[in-house]
């Protein structure tokens, strides 16, 4: 390892030598290849630098001032006799020999060679894939990663000093787990308070120090989990809002510090999670490790391309010049290797140990399933088999999306049989019977009941009801208010011509398209339409998650593709909340209940506890049916029992309660009836007078039984 600092570059005074083991003496010489990354040794009073490369033919670190972010302080080349073990080039240096630095990359030699894989560029500044926090020089450029040529100055570095968060491997607040009273909320970190009305002082708008501040509306709603859009450190120049093109995965993404820092960046986000712990809410992160920034042969050379394009990225077997596209963001992050498969296990590591994060939603999760060729493994694929195994993820909650461009896994077909699993069927399912289509009482009654159909609990499987995350909508796709506001998508805001985002929304605009017009009758009924989502999905055994917003009837104007719209489309507009407050009202109520009875959402599916019924007699399970009813008894669970009536029908229809005497049932909630007769408290409903109940016709109806003495 030969060290190169440059004239009037000043030297520390070296630490007092201690006793040390032979193998001590080595590594003091040569380096350790683990752990990758930057690593501050104090016993040593030294740093320790490794990476991965399997094909590089010389690395050399680079070591930078605060100031000049183009010319290093130190430049050290390794010495692949001295310093690589194995695929891991690594080297120590006194931390007096540091001195001054402050942030650090390599530059990483080989053949440039797409046909065979390789695109090595020795004019490319590298970021260290195991940083803890990056650094964007005031020059940096996005253009000058994707041309030839050189990129000093330009490029983003990764930082030295004492990052390890507030929490670190200690107490960071006692961890909740939440189980039948579990309720997720889908949110973005900028946009949950970016705007002015949101009540956060501006310096502190659109920052993990603003959910800090809104936590006692969080409390008020009664959501116990909230899960984040991606965090992790992206290109600040690259166009994407919600944040699913990471550039690091063990950094969080610096604008939405407070501070506006790296440094800040981690400190915030760690006294975020310790905040919302000592609320009782956890913290689920949306994660990202089935493709890069990077992009395809087009993008720009950040990190992993330049280090070892064959080892991180999938690579069409035709022709390794071109990168599989599975994602259908350009690349696909080769995670049958093992280099690619430790550094997503230690990210994750990261993640809980240090941040104390509660859980993972892994997008694309059945990316993981593909082998090095790209054929997929369903059987035991390494990725997964890797996290399944584990120890520090045994009490983590795990999220699956099951599918990508190529492969759809939901359910059994997915190999992570103990995670949960978003469930795009209960959305579609439920939005068809809701919009008023044919043929779906049956299919909701599955739904209902926990999806058994995608997770059954036979002998050889078990699955549970839970692992079922039952969602009506998310960050992609029209939000619940567009959802019975648009028929069509109306995305020409993205500037790809409304091209973007699907077309198959299952929605139903309520006789009118948009809000601009819409009669008052048009907009009771989507407000009637909106009750009825909420209660379906806090009625279904399962796991709920929504929409920040949603309770509230955030728009974007139509818009179901804004992964773009860093604007006041996709930023939570909170005067709605006020306007809204009958709805805000009903969804508080709605997860109250829910979690009041733990009867709804079981570890198991329901079985004999539930009877399902018709308006009069058995239910009707044909084409042209859209009545459902059913008792679901409690007493198993220590529990009040619940009748359920459903007219998805366009006109009203009589129903026999076919349970109990009247005085025994209780009405709390109407879905056709306006605030704030649409829901009532237990405590303060009325006894029916009558086993005949009119259910309006597109409206959702639940009476809750004697309480259980």
């Amino acid at each position: 390892m030969s060290a190169k600092r440059v004239p009037g570059a000043r030297a520390g005074r070296r630490a007092p030598a201690r006793p040390q083991c032979p193998i001590d003496r080595w590594r003091e010489v040569e380096g350790s290849p683990s752990p990758l990354g930057a690593t501050f040794l104090a016993d040593a009073d030294a740093w320790n630098f490794a990476v991965y490369s399997k094909h590089a033919t010389a690395v050399t670190l680079l070591l930078y001032g605060p100031h000049d972010h183009a010319r290093p302080l130190l430049s050290v080349r390794f010495d692949y006799l001295r310093n690589k073990s194995g695929r891991v080039w690594h080297g120590r240096l006194p931390a007096a020999q540091v001195r001054g630095a402050t942030h650090y990359a390599y530059v990483v030699e080989g053949p440039f060679d797409p046909a065979g894989g390789q695109r090595f560029d020795r004019d490319k500044i590298l970021l260290d894939p195991y940083a803890r926090a990056v650094f964007f020089p005031p020059t940096f450029s996005r253009d000058a990663a994707m041309r030839p040529g050189p990129n000093a100055g330009r490029a983003p570095l990764g930082v030295l000093g004492p990052l390890a968060p507030p929490n670190g491997d200690g107490d960071g607040g006692c961890r909740p787990r939440h189980a039948w009273d579990t309720v997720i909320y889908e949110m973005h970190v900028r946009g949950f308070t970016r705007r002015a009305n949101s009540g956060v002082v501006p310096g502190r708008r659109g920052t993990f120090a603003g959910v800090i501040d809104k936590i006692p509306y969080l409390l008020d709603l009664g959501v116990t989990a909230v899960e984040l859009l991606p965090v992790f450190q992206r290109d600040p120049q690259e166009d994407n809002y919600w944040g699913y093109m990471p550039l690091n995965f063990f950094a969080p993404h610096y604008q939405y510090a407070a501070a506006g820092t790296p440094e800040g960046a981690v400190e915030e986000m760690a006294a975020m999670v310790r905040a919302l712990h000592e609320a009782g809410i956890e913290v689920i992160l949306d994660v990202v490790y089935n493709h890069t920034v990077e992009g395809d042969e087009r993008g720009p050379t950040y990190s992993y391309r330049g280090l070892d394009n064959s080892t991180y990225y999938l690579l069409r077997q035709d022709d390794r010049s071109q990168y599989r596209n599975d994602t259908g963001t350009g690349n696909v992050l080769h995670t049958a290797n093992l280099a690619v498969r430790k550094m997503v296990v230690e990210s994750m590591r990261f993640w809980a140990r240090q941040m104390h994060v509660d859980g993972f939603r892994f997008d694309l999760a059945s990316i993981f399933t593909r082998r090095t060729d790209g054929s997929i493994d369903l059987q035991d694929p390494p990725m997964i088999s890797a996290i399944d195994t584990d120890p520090d993820f045994a009490n983590i909650r795990l999220i699956a999306e099951a599918w990508d461009l190529h492969s759809y896994q939901l359910g059994r077909r997915f190999p992570g049989v103990e995670w949960l699993q978003w469930n795009d069927t209960f959305r579609d399912d439920v939005r068809a019977f809701v919009r008023g289509d044919e043929g779906m009482v049956g299919r909701l009654a599955t739904r209902l009941y926990g999806s058994s159909d995608q997770f059954p609990d036979e002998r050889l499987d078990a699955y549970h009801a839970f692992q079922s995350v039952n969602l009506v909508t998310a960050h992609d796709g029209f939000c619940l208010y567009d959802l019975v506001s648009y028929n069509r998508k109306h995305n020409l805001a993205n500037g790809e011509e409304n091209r973007d985002g699907t077309d198959y929304n299952l929605s139903w605009n309520c006789g009118w398209e948009g809000d601009i017009g819409a009669p008052p009758a048009v907009l009771a009924l989507r407000k009637q339409q909106v009750r009825n989502f909420c209660c379906l999905l806090f009625l279904a055994n399962g796991t709920p998650m929504f929409c920040a917003g949603d309770e509230f009837l955030q728009t974007q104007g139509g818009n179901n593709n804004p992964y773009n719209q860093d604007n006041e489309t996709t930023w939570l507009d909170w005067d709605l909340l006020k306007k809204n407050a009958d709805i805000f009202r009903f969804f508080r109520m709605m997860i109250a209940f829910r979690k009041a009875h733990p009867s709804i959402a079981r570890s198991r599916f329901w079985r004999d506890d539930v009877r399902w019924y018709g308006p009069e007699g058995e239910p009707d399970w044909g084409p042209r049916s859209a009545k459902l009813a059913y008792c679901l008894h409690g007493a198993s669970q220590g529990d009040e029992d619940l009748y359920v009536m459903i007219n998805g029908g366009t006109e009203d229809a009589w129903f026999a309660v076919q349970e109990g005497a009247p005085r025994q049932w209780r009405r709390v909630f109407d879905t056709s009836r306006p605030s704030p007769d649409d829901a009532v408290d237990p405590a303060e409903a009325e006894t029916l007078r009558s086993l005949q109940y009119l259910v309006r016709a597109r409206s959702v109806v639940v009476l809750l039984g004697e309480e259980r003495k």
